[in-house]
């Protein structure tokens, strides 16, 4: 597993994935924006209409106090929104992911199993439609791990753990999808479940480094890759049209 990783690593600064490395990057933090910018405007409505509220309820006196108060909260906010960002790069992740797989999967296994039958590209809606659901559950898992973030970090743990069960999880069924129907990498996901968890977990490290987190679709799905090619003897297997 570690020699996977290794390799996956040096893979993804190689020249045919460097344009896919800088074309994650770049949608991975277009994603981050768009979500960082709806979450303020949301809050920012929130807090105003709060004050607002306040003001009515209170009577004029209460301006300056509401006022105060509205500031203190919307600095909180900024920092909460940076915290759930971070929070949320395996979903923004998992998305991204998506619509790079096949090309990452194709260089890899050009790269290192030239003698072995191609994998063929998912449909693009099928690769969204398996990114969308695991960031629907990353999003889930967080919501629920964030109040016991004030346990110890045991939130954190939780989260971590968590994080490395949906994406080892994605990564490995796109890998196994382009040589299997649906139903059977599913199948053979489960089979090696605590292999396909161990990958996980480090994937759950990478997405948890800032900055490098951006890379982590690539170095994901390179490492599944692999993963799936020890597992899933697929040299004279090709998945059905």
């Amino acid at each position: 597993m570690l020699n996977d990783a290794a390799q996956a690593i040096i893979q993804i600064f190689s020249p045919p994935l460097r344009a896919v490395l800088w074309k994650s990057i770049a949608l991975a933090i277009a994603l981050v924006v768009v979500v960082g910018i709806g979450l303020e405007r949301l809050i920012v409505h929130l807090i105003a209409a709060g004050s607002a509220s306040v003001e009515t309820t209170l009577g004029p006196q209460a301006h300056a106090p509401a006022s105060v108060i509205a500031w203190l909260l919307s600095i909180a906010a900024g920092f909460g929104i940076v915290a759930g960002i971070v929070l949320l790069m395996p979903a923004v992740t998992a998305i991204v992911g998506s619509f790079f797989a096949d090309r990452i999967a194709d260089e890899v296994e050009r790269e290192h199993y030239p003698a072995d039958m191609p994998g063929k590209a998912l449909p693009l809606w099928l690769a969204l439609w398996e990114g969308t659901k695991t960031a629907l559950l990353a999003i889930v898992i967080y919501l629920c791990a964030a109040p016991l973030l004030l346990f110890a970090g045991f939130g954190a743990v939780i989260f971590f753990l968590a994080t490395a069960y949906i994406l080892g999880r994605e990564y490995f069924e796109l890998a196994a999808m382009r040589f299997r129907p649906p139903a059977d990498a599913k199948a053979l996901r489960k089979r090696n479940a605590l292999t396909v968890y161990l990958g996980g977990l480090l994937i759950a490290a990478v997405v948890s480094i800032p900055i490098v987190n951006l890379a982590t679709p690539l170095f994901a799905m390179a490492l599944m890759v692999h993963v799936h090619k020890r597992l899933g003897a697929v040299k004279s297997i090709a998945r059905p049209n």
